[in-house]
């Protein structure tokens, strides 16, 4: 029997004159992209009885947009036979620097599946509606999709995932009824996601990276130690943890690579070593990293990539988490290292990925500074009662990590004051969508420093925390939690900041723009309709930083 496309082609990254395009198929095959004059082959490697390749398209040419085609075994598969769509294209740019070509990064985070596989009645789907625009014509592709996590949800299932588990398991009392935890079950979340017609296309037609939030995993993932014990205590976690972290690594992480890194990756040198069936090395693979959090040795989930003068750094806000209280952390001594390196480098715009925002409301920020204070506090059940707070209002944001949010506003003072053009931090989670700028307190920096959230992409917010986030906005509010904070011995924020624009509620997808030195950002949401409409337009710096 012939293969057949399962999920893709997924187009990942364009690097100069190379591309990388992912699938998954139905059974063992040679996969080739030929784009004009450029190709790509590989043989596809096996796991968890399912196939998957990544091809490297060489050959490209510079400032080209090139219709691709995919085949298995020399069988034509994309385009499909009688697609309305467009050609799917590699778009690459053009040689040098490029400062007169505008970068272009769509980003948005928090995605349930589709309008027709959600139980709930949700507004229409930003990154489809998106798409839909796209194959209109109406406006230019854009460099690259950014999605800051939660684009599967394994704790909250579709009903037509719940009967597939219902379907295999059965009586099994071991296991939680809704929720998905073996890989083949993971696999369900992908196929259901990945296949909605319109971001089937969208993921075939712009580059794309991806950086995983809690509901990858569960909701509240490494929020503390406690939690990580108390997590283990289940039977089933061990296989939840394992298959959700080699599914992440197969469908999002690996396509965050350039062909170079892809090479190098000792995950990936193991899984072709063993193409034939490479279960056992993805799921040690996904039992060991999780240990990362307890101080072990770990594997860097963070990337980084250039798209003309702009660095895009992408951070893992959660596996990698240093969570012992004495030393509590975003990210481990090692992997700061490298990305405040990266930061230091040349280019005209910094931009961090990160899936939880590094600014906040500034009343929650100041009850999260709180929390992580009584956390930490040595009588029992002030603490108890602070870790419960904890995971009931999910306070575990860079506010709930001062060390790592003083560290990061001194790195971006550092940035800021030594030539960039601008600095954003793009983040999601939240289910609202802002912008802020920040202020710095003991020094002067020239380049402007903005929170930039856009979340949800297709979710909603329960409408009792809508008034609470807006509260948490105002001064009066904001200061009476400052106040408290302070009563606690919380050292102030080095840096303050006032919202521009937001919050805004609904689903939405947002755009980050630079054009040679001048940066600007747009936050479109859904009508009911299922059309975008702008909902707020920010000049992050207008004219540009001067040198």
């Amino acid at each position: 029997m012939s293969a057949e496309l399962v999920i893709g082609p997924v187009l990942r990254r364009v690097v100069g004159t190379r591309a990388t395009v992912w699938v998954e198929t139905s059974a063992p095959a040679t996969v080739r992209v030929s784009a004009g004059s450029a190709a790509g082959e590989e043989t596809t490697f096996s796991a968890y009885g399912h196939h998957y390749a990544m091809v490297v398209v060489e050959g490209l040419a510079p400032g080209t947009a090139t219709p691709y085609e995919v085949f298995l075994d020399d069988a034509r598969v994309w385009p499909e036979p009688g697609s309305t769509y467009p050609p799917s294209v590699i778009r690459t740019r053009e040689e040098g620097d490029g400062a007169d070509q505008p970068v272009r990064l769509v980003f948005g985070s928090c995605r349930e599946t589709t309008q027709h596989a959600t139980p709930r009645k949700l507004p229409p789907d930003a990154l489809d509606a998106y798409a839909r625009r796209l194959v209109a014509g109406a406006e230019p592709a854009p460099d690259l999709l950014v999605l800051l996590g939660d684009q599967v949800y394994a704790d909250i299932p579709s009903p037509a995932v719940k009967r597939f588990l219902h379907g295999r398991r059965g009586h099994d009392k071991h296991k939680p009824d809704n929720q998905v935890v073996s890989y083949e079950e993971y696999t369900q979340l992908y196929l259901e996601s990945w296949r909605d017609p319109e971001i089937r296309w969208l993921f075939a037609s712009v580059p794309s990276v991806m950086i995983f939030d809690d509901h990858e995993i569960i909701d509240d993932w490494n929020s503390s130690v406690s939690w990580r014990r108390e997590v283990r205590e289940q039977p089933w976690w061990p296989e939840r943890i394992s298959s959700g972290l080699a599914s992440y690594w197969v469908y999002q992480h690996l396509g965050n690579l350039d062909p170079d890194q892809i090479a190098a990756d000792p995950v990936y040198q193991k899984v072709m070593a063993s193409a034939d069936d490479a279960t056992d090395v993805l799921r040690d693979f996904g039992t060991a990293v999780d240990k990362e959090a307890d101080g072990a040795p770990g594997y860097q989930w963070s990337y980084a990539l250039d798209v003309g003068r702009t660095r895009l750094v992408v951070l893992d806000n959660r596996c990698s988490r240093v969570l012992d209280p004495a030393h509590r952390s975003m990210l481990p001594p090692g992997e700061w290292a490298w990305f405040a390196e990266l930061a230091r480098g040349d280019f005209d715009h910094l931009v961090v990925g990160s899936s939880l925002p590094w600014l906040l409301p500034p009343g929650i920020h100041h009850l999260e500074a709180l929390n992580e204070r009584l956390a930490g506090s040595p009588r029992p059940r002030v603490a108890a009662f602070a870790e419960r707070q904890r995971r009931a209002l999910d306070l575990e944001h860079w506010a709930a990590f001062q060390r790592s949010f003083d560290a990061l506003a001194a790195l971006f003072a550092e940035v800021g004051a030594g030539g960039a053009a601008s600095i954003s931090v793009l983040s999601g989670d939240v289910h609202h969508s802002y912008v802020a700028r920040a202020v710095f307190r003991e020094r002067p920096v020239a380049a402007p420093v903005h929170q930039l959230t856009c979340s949800p992409v297709h979710n909603q917010l329960q409408s009792y925390m809508r008034p609470v986030l807006r509260l948490g906005w105002w001064k009066g509010p904001a200061a009476l939690a400052r106040v408290l904070a302070r009563a606690a011995r919380v050292a102030a924020p080095t840096v303050r900041w006032r919202r521009l624009a937001g919050p805004y509620f609904g689903n939405a997808v947002s755009t980050l723009v630079h054009q040679g030195r001048s940066a600007r950002v747009r936050i479109e949401g859904t009508t009911t309709d299922g059309d975008l409409r702008e909902v707020a337009a920010v000049d992050l710096a207008p004219t540009g930083s001067r040198r």
